[in-house]
């Protein structure tokens, strides 16, 4: 089976605790098997490459700019696309499920994209609205996002 292709979305600026977040989410997702889609940049972003790194998972991110010297260092491969905030619809098609870790207006973007495009998003600590299921915690939400993009359940690692 093709891995699952998870963006995890948020700003590019995170407070400790929500990059905490973001990196365990990251983790969860290299150790399940998915690739992390993110926007390439700081903040969330980063830290959720970051996690998924260090379990020896692979990355993408869809740059806003056109120099990829601009991407996070935790990065697998970095697509720079000139197109600004325009890349959040990019981003959003080229996952299979969507979590979302905090809140910033480019986040509320994507989510919103996101059922448009069938995925609907899961949230941790993000935008309570309607369509965007909120999860407990990065175990839940990485389970919730890999069960939507068609990936069978497994037990987390011991």
């Amino acid at each position: 089976m093709a891995p699952a292709y998870v963006l995890v979305a948020g700003t590019g600026e995170a407070t400790p605790e929500v990059a905490d977040t973001a990196e365990q989410v990251g983790r969860a997702l290299a150790e399940r098997g998915a690739i992390v889609v993110c926007g390439g940049l700081g903040g969330v972003m980063e830290a959720a490459c970051r996690g998924a790194r260090q379990a020896g998972g692979i990355t993408v991110g869809i740059l806003p700019g056109t120099e990829r010297a601009a991407a996070n260092p935790h990065l697998t491969i970095a697509l720079p696309t000139g197109f600004g905030e325009l890349r959040n619809g990019l981003l959003v098609r080229a996952a299979d499920a969507v979590i979302a870790v905090g809140r910033g207006y480019g986040t509320l973007s994507e989510i919103a994209l996101a059922p448009k495009a069938g995925r609907p998003p899961i949230g941790l600590g993000s935008w309570e609205i309607d369509g965007v299921e909120p999860a407990p915690g990065p175990a839940e939400a990485v389970g919730r996002a890999l069960t939507l993009a068609g990936c069978p359940p497994s037990s987390p690692p011991t």
